[in-house]
């Protein structure tokens, strides 16, 4: 589909009633590192994978890496669409806010330390990103006015200085105000962005979902960016790994033309490094396939043995 097709069929899709997306907490015990459990929506005639997206908290681009195949705008009745609503924790400490850029995911770790909240994100397009590193949330901005920086007003010169609170203020209703000049994270007037390279470097999050975290996060939030397409976990006796979309595949993705296959160049180490002692059980197709199709989804791809001592540390 040509992005000018896309974008007819987004105007489309806004004007269908969507249920509000329901924020994702978890419990989280200590040292845990997966949340979640996988599910299955089976679809309605007028259904578009833009709202199932939005209803179930999911972005566009995971919804769709998990459902290949799939016609996002006419899948029909009765069509099984799996949600990846399982999770493999960024390899990050559980303070704040981790956002994963390479998941286009946001985890939110309140202080008690016993939960973990989780919203889909918009991101940067290609050429834009936001900077990897730790900041900190500095001012929080209900109702924020939108100066467009030198870097938009270069590419549209037409803005105007400054746009009010409103429908067309592109931060949404609420912004977070982060120790990096120019970055944000904030809500969006355009929700079909949300899991999409969209950005000038921003993340942006559903209105539903912003409004939630802005009320929760406190200034002096500690906020870590990082990008990791592969995650890995022991989950029982098995390791998993999750690998995503790379920016490019998701352009590819997002525009319904053919994935280019991109072999994660750090996907062999961290299997390995993940199943230490039993590097020799690693099923070496498995990890192949999942770095080759990159769904988003946990794949099983080590075991330990079955005289193994369920009570020993992994």
């Amino acid at each position: 589909m040509r992005r000018h097709e896309w974008q007819c069929w987004a105007a489309f899709a806004l004007c269908v009633a969507a249920a509000p997306a329901s924020a994702t907490e978890y419990p989280l015990a200590p040292d845990q590192t997966v949340v979640g459990e996988l599910g299955v929506y089976v679809t309605h005639a007028p259904d578009i994978l833009l709202d199932i997206a939005r209803a179930k908290d999911l972005g566009f681009t995971q919804l769709m890496a998990a459902n290949r195949g799939v016609d996002p705008w006419l899948p029909g009745a009765g069509k099984r669409v799996t949600l990846p609503t399982r999770y493999i924790l960024p390899d990050a400490p559980h303070r704040g806010i981790v956002i994963n850029l390479a998941e286009w995911r946001l985890f939110y770790f309140p202080p008690s330390g016993r939960s973990v909240e989780t919203y889909p994100i918009g991101i940067g397009v290609i050429g834009d990103t936001t900077p990897l590193g730790v900041t900190s949330v500095i001012r929080k901005e209900p109702n924020p006015t939108w100066y467009p920086p030198p870097s938009i007003r270069a590419a549209e010169p037409d803005l105007p200085d400054a746009i009010p609170p409103g429908p067309d203020n592109p931060l949404g209703a609420f912004a977070l105000h982060l120790g990096w000049p120019d970055y944000l994270i904030h809500g969006t007037n355009k929700p079909d962005g949300v899991g999409r390279n969209v950005s000038h470097g921003c993340i942006r999050l559903y209105p539903e979902d912003i409004e939630r975290l802005f009320h929760e996060i406190s200034v002096g939030t500690p906020v870590r960016v990082v990008r990791q397409a592969v995650e890995t976990a022991w989950i029982g006796d098995v390791v998993f790994v999750e690998v995503h979309p790379s920016k490019s595949q998701a352009e590819e993705i997002d525009t319904m033309e053919a994935v280019t296959p991109v072999f994660p160049e750090d996907l062999v180490g961290r299997v390995v490094a993940a199943a230490a002692q039993h590097a020799g059980r690693i099923d070496w197709d498995a990890v192949r396939q999942a770095g080759l199709q990159r769904t988003g989804l946990p794949v099983a791809v080590a075991k330990k043995p079955a005289s193994w001592n369920s009570d020993a540390s992994n």
